[in-house]
């Protein structure tokens, strides 16, 4: 798994940047460094103009890769959801079991992220912060239903089908799996951020992992037979 993940390259919409920063050193250090400022100073106070200043480039030269901010937001969520894509796909393709291959399923997109040596030019773990404070806000805006159809979340809705596939595998008669894999993917977001910033607000912390509450709260909503 790690040989190929070494090879692999995240696919991104083409319409999201202007031009593709894993194309050059660039792009791959206006990516890597976007992410530590991201996640030290927060999305509303990084600026092209404070990124140029931090990697000793022209605030111009930024613009050649990403049209404004917020598709820069886009772009990094992007990869995150690919990357964790690629995660869920290498870690279930062999397991034939429905049942535990939805537990794992579960594991992957709930469990605190690690650094993957795999991309040198971004830190998952840095990223994995920005999704879980930052994500909504490359959706709550009024062009979510043009950029919607202009496939900037396909990898995000991807995701959501795979797992909501790996519900219906298991409990074929349950009539809510695409809202079961998605309150997963967000919930789990959710969860991390309450756990950092409002503990009175969930069950769950350092000993008691979000991953578990999904699993619980999976395996209680599908009916499986004794056989399953």
């Amino acid at each position: 798994m790690e040989q190929l993940l070494q090879s692999l390259k995240i696919g991104i919409n083409e319409k999201i940047y202007v031009k593709d920063p894993q194309s050059s050193a660039l792009g791959k250090r206006i990516v890597e460094e976007s992410i530590l400022m991201i996640n030290d100073m927060g999305f509303e106070s990084f600026t092209f103009r404070k990124l140029g200043v931090h990697i000793g480039s022209n605030e111009s030269s930024i613009y050649r890769y990403f049209e404004n901010k917020h598709k820069l937001l886009l772009y990094l969520t992007s990869w995150y959801w690919g990357w964790l894509e690629y995660q869920l796909v290498f870690a279930t393709n062999s397991i034939a079991d429905p049942k535990e291959k939805l537990q794992k399923a579960i594991e992957i997109v709930t469990r605190a992220t690690k650094e993957d040596s795999a991309f040198s030019h971004v830190n998952e773990v840095l990223l994995n912060k920005i999704v879980i404070n930052e994500y909504s806000k490359s959706y709550l805006t009024k062009e979510v239903d043009s950029e919607n159809k202009e496939g900037y979340f396909v990898i995000y809705k991807r995701l959501v089908a795979r797992i909501s596939k790996m519900v219906e595998m298991v409990d074929g008669d349950y009539k809510f799996p695409s809202s079961l894999a998605s309150t997963i993917l967000e919930g789990s977001l959710h969860q991390h951020f309450l756990i950092d910033h409002f503990t009175s607000l969930t069950d769950c912390h350092e000993h008691l992992a979000p991953t578990e509450y999904f699993t619980d709260l999976v395996f209680n909503s599908l009916k499986i037979d004794s056989n399953g």
